[in-house]
């Protein structure tokens, strides 16, 4: 962790510099809420004033009586490094840089950043910042408002980390109209010093915090953010919620393989949200929706859900929406139906969802939610309310929170805005977390029962070393790159690395010739494919440059000289170095195994469907390597393909764990062998369960490290 971040978070003293008696000023804006929240020692600092909201100014950091923990910089962006020397020379330990016009302009301002973390790193300072709204401790005895925001949050359990500060008041004002109060506000916008990785580090332990909420632009070091990420998911259980911006199409030119067209910038950072325990949210009511659900209830031990409902469109709409997010409508058990059936009258639904019927008052849902919540199959409870003129709405509220004493989640819609608001207001004030819509509250508990689930993943730690003899591997690469700084590698020489790690390879050959033929297929057997050889030939389909199944010698020969004429057709001036001889690979199911290296992040693999459709299906999942084991066995589960994996319509189930071994051979021979850029192996075909996997083709793009 940074070493003096609680000099920022918790200061004993602090000094601004640039505080203001201008109204509408960021230096007035900051002074007036310190004033309005720190009750430890404040200094303002500005030359040009003897005071400044009656509080005694100093001209500068040296000036002043005592040396501060914390100084906050509103000074013009040319004179902030010297200020921040200043305070780094008096023995500061931490700085909140707020001003702008630093790396996000260019330039200028980016000679100006680079001074000013040489500054930082020569006085060993944590900084926030620059470019920055401030920093809120909401939640503590040192509480404090180092910002220039309008509002101060009210103190809850949730941190949030921000790299806009403009979102950030636009959150604040969220948060406040629906009583969501905060531990830790964290606007660190260029980020010169502290990281996002340092703030989680610090939230890890910081026992006011139970959930971390992020917006994020970028990540500047995937495989740490990854390690420290995973320490606050699995050892201090805190969820965390973020919301990355910036979904463009970059990283995707002049991809020569299925996975370098697929892949991204954002499949780098799906991978290390899914690799750390994060949750990715696509807006900022989402983000609070979930929020609220793990900040104020316990999570869900399963994902069996129950609904409680006094209509039965909105339960059927729950139900639906259960569904869809992967959870398990609850099955109730015979007790608890009987149970239901003596409480509610013979007009309810004693089943999942729970009906109690529109003229139900609080009485009717109170011994159905006790009932149901008393239910061993059920791990959480969403309440659903739409206001009748029967309906005693607070009254209602107002028993949630007493039967929801049992362990388990209880989310709520009481639906609708005028009618509820006072049932909605209580439910709040008590902990229940309340949603305008059932879908809303079902998207909580999923997001809950994700969670939960990943905090009991099994095999969390690094995959076993398979045993490879690497200096045979380098010297093909070597050999393969001759004098040239990158080439592309068809099947039969991309084979031969990936057969150094044991991929399941088929026996294959490359006849150069109608004679050289008769040696292959003596060596290699039949039945057979045969594909075109050439680099200059990348989708040897389009070429009419495969044929499969070719079962004599004769139907050999003949594909042999029809591949070469329909190569030569195709591209007149391609380079024919022959014609790729393969083992047929038995029956099964086609998927597709690749990676493509993140300039940023490093080497993505890449697990899907297989065959010529993976471009338009996109069934595919990312993560980044080396993995842990559980992220090759979970790659292949998110697939929507993994259901033809299990086996439908008669077929047998593949064998899901060839794949697994699979894709942890790849992510070593990614990790070993840094001049590896793209890997396309397409399909590789899956057989029945025990019976392995056969690469049936492949071919990878390797780079002269520089």
């Amino acid at each position: 962790m940074h070493d003096n971040l609680d000099a920022i978070f918790n200061p004993q003293s602090i000094a601004v510099v640039g505080a203001s008696n201008r109204p509408g000023s960021v230096g007035h804006a900051i002074f007036s809420n310190l004033l309005g929240t720190f009750q430890g020692v404040i200094y303002p600092v500005n030359p040009r004033n003897m005071a400044v909201l009656g509080v005694r100014a100093y001209p500068s950091v040296a000036e002043l009586p005592e040396t501060v923990d914390l100084v906050v910089v509103v000074v013009p962006t040319a004179q902030v490094a010297a200020v921040v020397d200043e305070a780094g020379q008096r023995g500061v330990r931490g700085a909140i840089v707020i001003t702008a016009g630093f790396k996000e302009v260019g330039g200028e301002g980016l000679e100006h950043e680079n001074h000013l973390k040489a500054v930082v790193a020569k006085h060993g300072m944590a900084l926030v910042g620059p470019n920055c709204l401030g920093v809120i401790n909401a939640h503590n005895s040192v509480r404090m408002n180092a910002s220039f925001a309008t509002k101060s949050p009210s103190a809850g359990n949730i941190a949030f980390i921000s790299q806009s500060g403009a979102l950030c008041t636009a959150v604040l004002d969220y948060a406040m109209g629906r009583n969501i109060g905060f531990s830790k506000f964290i606007s660190f916008g260029n980020k010169a010093d502290v990281t996002e990785c340092d703030l989680l580090e610090y939230l890890k332990d910081d026992p006011d915090t139970d959930a971390i909420l992020m917006y994020l632009e970028d990540v500047s070091d995937g495989r740490r953010f990854i390690e420290t990420a995973r320490r606050v998911a699995w050892e201090s259980k805190k969820p965390m919620l973020a919301i990355k911006s910036g979904t463009s199409a970059e990283g995707k030119k002049a991809a020569t393989s299925h996975t370098g067209a697929l892949a991204g910038s954002e499949a780098a950072y799906d991978a290390i949200f899914l690799q750390s325990g994060i949750q990715r949210v696509e807006t900022i009511s989402e983000l609070f929706e979930y929020a609220q659900g793990f900040s104020q209830q316990p999570l869900p031990k399963g994902n069996r859900i129950a609904i409680v409902t006094n209509a039965g469109g909105p339960g059927i709409m729950a139900t639906d929406a259960l569904e869809r997010h992967g959870l398990q409508l609850a099955t109730l058990s015979d007790a608890t139906k009987s149970r239901l059936k003596a409480k509610l009258p013979p007009t309810a639904n004693i089943n999942n969802p729970v009906d109690v019927i529109g003229d139900a008052h609080h009485d009717r849902y109170e011994a159905a939610l006790d009932l149901v919540l008393a239910d061993e199959g059920v791990d959480g409870v969403v309440v659903i309310l739409t206001p009748q003129a029967m309906t005693d709405v607070l009254e209602t509220a107002q028993i949630v929170p007493r039967a929801s004493s049992r362990g388990k989640p209880v989310l709520c819609a009481f639906m609708g805005v005028m009618d509820v608001q006072e049932g909605v207001a209580y439910l709040r004030n008590h902990g229940i977390p309340n949603y305008e819509f059932p879908e809303a509250a079902v998207r909580a508990m999923a997001a809950m029962s994700r969670f939960s689930e990943r905090l009991h993943y099994q095999r969390r730690h690094a995959a076993p070393q398979f045993d490879v003899d690497l200096g045979k591997v380098q010297q093909l690469i070597e050999g393969f790159l001759g004098e040239a700084d990158s080439r592309l590698l068809h099947q039969a020489e991309a084979g031969q690395i990936m057969a150094a790690y044991g991929l399941p390879v088929l026996k294959n050959g490359l006849a150069t010739s109608l004679e050289d033929l008769e040696r292959v297929l003596d060596e290699v057997g039949l039945p057979v494919a045969m594909k075109i050889s050439s680099p200059d030939i990348v989708h040897k389909s389009d070429a009419g440059g495969v044929m499969i199944k070719l079962k004599t010698r004769e139907a050999a020969r003949e594909a042999f000289t029809t591949i070469v004429a329909n190569a030569k057709a195709y591209d007149a001036n391609a380079r024919i170095t022959g014609v790729y001889v393969e083992q047929m690979a038995k029956k099964g199911v086609e998927v597709i195994l690749g990676s493509s290296r993140d300039p940023k992040f490093g080497p993505l693999v890449m697990f899907g469907l297989g065959g010529v459709m993976v471009e338009v299906f996109k069934d595919v999942t990312f993560r980044l390597a080396p993995m842990w084991e559980i992220s090759a066995e979970r790659m292949v589960q998110e697939v929507k393909a993994y259901k033809i994996l299990q086996g439908v319509r008669g077929n047998p189930a593949s064998d899901v764990e060839s794949i697994r071994e699979a894709i942890l051979r790849v992510s070593q021979m990614l990790t070993d062998n840094p001049q590896i850029q793209e890997l396309d192996i397409n399909p590789m075909i899956v057989h029945a369960e025990g019976l392995g996997s056969a690469v049936a083709d492949c071919r990878m793009v390797i780079e002269r490290r520089r």
